[in-house]
């Protein structure tokens, strides 16, 4: 249990201020019990995957910020073509696990830096493919403490979105369903699309990925470089000159000056094409987008 820590520290734009309390939990049975706990209580509390496609205030979070350990952290095969993944997970590390076991399906997630709970809770794709296409069920826990599985067609997965971004569910465990090929044909479409990603994407720079959704019939970053706005900058929060749909931080960037310059694009955008960017990045603390 750590008091104070300060969140830059654990989500990829590296910004954040600290947490009150900042804990650990390495099983499904620690984690319905402190469930319990929190909502018996009304203890706030916030449960941190990768990090990767949040926003957390300058001023942190007044609650609790738990971060899955241990059996979280499991993979394993389920018969000759399925893995189960523990929620905290990395996509990456997933991707390669499968390319070793001659299983194919995940390369579309390979470099995106978030944890397979994350995944499914916003159904992340890339590429062409998305969660929805691999996976199978998922076991959650509820703020009673209750531990509960889900399948596929009960998760309402649609663009960004499943029945758990809708609930106060947390995912402990996913099922994905594969197909078998050969490591080299897997390795090879893995490095193809690692070698896209860092050619298109600013990597060099903290960002939460992909700032926008992509809107019916277009594309955010085509939309945006429209408006003259690649470039633009607010302190050292910038719309990345390498490709338009990530904002970065160049610096020091403030959450503040994310989120300010998240809403002058956003704003620009509308005034001159008519379409409303929906933010893909969540917020943590006393900021809203």
């Amino acid at each position: 249990m750590l008091e104070n820590e300060l969140l830059s520290k654990h989500t990829s734009f590296k910004i954040g201020g600290p947490a009150d309390l900042f804990i650990y939990i390495n099983n499904e049975q620690n984690l319905s019990d402190i469930l319990k706990l929190f909502n018996l209580n009304n203890i706030p509390f916030f449960v941190l995957g990768n990090g990767s496609n949040l926003l957390v205030s300058d001023t942190g979070f007044r609650g609790v910020i738990i971060v899955l350990d241990h059996d979280f952290k499991n993979i394993k095969l389920d018969g000759e073509s399925s893995l189960i993944c523990g929620s905290g997970v990395s996509l990456s590390q997933a991707c390669i696990f499968a390319m070793k076991n001659n299983l194919s399906g995940l390369e579309f997630a390979y470099g995106i830096p978030g944890a397979f709970g994350g995944a499914l809770f916003m159904n992340a794709g890339a590429y062409g493919s998305d969660m929805s296409n691999i996976i199978n069920q998922a076991t959650h826990i509820d703020l009673d403490g209750n531990i509960n599985t889900l399948n596929k067609s009960d998760m309402n997965l649609s663009y960004r979105k499943s029945l758990y971004s809708e609930k106060n569910y947390i995912i402990t465990s996913v099922k994905i369903n594969l197909n078998k090929d050969s490591k080299e044909n897997i390795k090879s479409r893995m490095e193809d699309i690692i070698s896209r990603r860092k050619s298109k994407q600013p990597l060099e720079y903290p960002s939460a990925g992909s700032t926008f959704k992509r809107p019916v019939n277009n594309y955010a970053a085509a939309l945006i470089e429209s408006c003259n706005l690649k470039g633009v900058s607010i302190g050292d929060a910038m719309v990345s000159p390498k490709h338009s749909g990530f904002i970065i931080n160049t610096g020091n960037a403030t959450a503040q000056n994310i989120c300010d310059l998240i809403n002058l694009v956003k704003n620009r955008v509308f005034e001159q094409t008519g379409v409303l960017l929906e933010c893909e990045v969540k917020t943590l603390g006393d900021i809203k987008i």
